[in-house]
């Protein structure tokens, strides 16, 4: 089997197609940010006061690392992040106001180039994609 033919070589390199496509799309749009941190800030849309441990399990991103990414945002103003009264290790998160706005301001860009991720698949050919890779990695 040739190792281009792999699956972990074409992984990466639908994940360099879609970061490339993301980024390209975003700034166009007149935004800096990374698909970890859109992901991010719409966990946090859907699940306000959540703590970090949980924003990375949600978007199944690393605990050790997940405290950078907020802490981007937080720089940007779009995420605020408290002491939890619950447990005083725990830090909090929410939107901003301008976080709020950004962020729906992002999701029809965001809905809008995922069909450019896969620009050589058929509309029934990316759904059946994307239902196999949602079963590839469990959800």
């Amino acid at each position: 089997m040739d190792s281009l033919d792999m699956a972990g070589h074409l992984i990466r390199r639908l994940h360099q197609q879609s970061t490339l496509v993301f980024v390209q799309r975003t700034q166009a749009a007149g935004y800096d940010l990374t698909p970890i941190q859109f992901a991010a800030l719409d966990a946090i849309h859907h699940q306000p006061g959540a703590d970090q441990a949980t924003v990375a399990e949600r978007i199944a991103y690393d605990r050790a690392t997940i405290g950078g990414v907020i802490e981007r945002l937080e720089q940007k103003g779009w995420v605020r992040r408290v002491v939890s009264e619950r447990d005083r290790r725990a830090r909090e998160l929410s939107l901003t106001p301008e976080g709020q706005r950004t962020f729906q301001a992002l999701v029809p860009v965001v809905r809008g180039l995922q069909a450019e991720i896969l620009p050589a698949l058929s509309d029934a050919d990316q759904a059946r994609f994307l239902k196999l890779a949602r079963q590839a990695v469990g959800s």
